[in-house]
């Protein structure tokens, strides 16, 4: 199974792609999905930029579903408003490109990855490069959109399994049209 990882942030998003097979994981690519050049006043453009970065990534590694951090409150309400905003446009990439998306929170990113919910980056990125037999560190985003595919090659299996046994369903409610009231 190819799984695509998703580190979002409206400045720079990071992304990591591995496959598992069985217990094996194996290092496919990572990099990270920047809007640096854009003016930061042109949110809609900063937005389209993660949208078509991550549309490339699936198109160019065709993952089987994706894992994406969610975002909680920060100390800056604005910048946890854009950040939520940034992480929108990457989970509708995600679903337009018909992915099963699962959603995992830093803390648990961090407890899969170095066994320590409360890690620093280094500590996700050396842990990563051991995982992975990577020759040299991941950059930091790039290493946390890894950490997320691997917490889901690791959690994801058994999360299935406990949505098969509960009979839920495995991808989203079809959403469906009602006409609304007009004057």
């Amino acid at each position: 199974m190819r799984i695509l990882g998703i580190d979002p942030g409206l400045r720079t998003t990071g992304f990591g792609v591995i496959d598992q097979e069985g217990a094996a994981l194996r290092y496919v690519a990572s990099g990270t999905i920047t809007t640096h050049h854009l003016d930061t006043k042109a949110l809609p453009a900063r937005l389209k930029v993660l949208f078509d970065g991550v549309g490339e990534v699936i198109e160019r590694y065709r993952p089987d579903c994706a894992s994406i951090e969610i975002v909680f409150v920060n100390v800056n309400p604005q910048s946890t408003l854009l950040l939520g905003q940034a992480r929108g446009a990457l989970v509708t990439a995600l679903v337009h490109a018909n992915l099963v998306v699962a959603e995992y929170t830093a803390l648990q990113m961090k407890q899969a990855v170095v066994g320590y919910g409360r890690a620093d980056k280094t500590q996700v990125q050396e842990m990563v490069r051991r995982l992975l037999a990577l020759p040299g560190l991941p950059g930091p985003d790039a290493a946390d959109g890894l950490g997320l595919a691997i917490t889901h090659a690791h959690a994801g299996v058994a999360m299935e399994r406990i949505a098969k046994a509960d009979g839920l369903p495995k991808t989203g409610a079809k959403a469906s049209y009602r006409d609304g009231r007009s004057r």
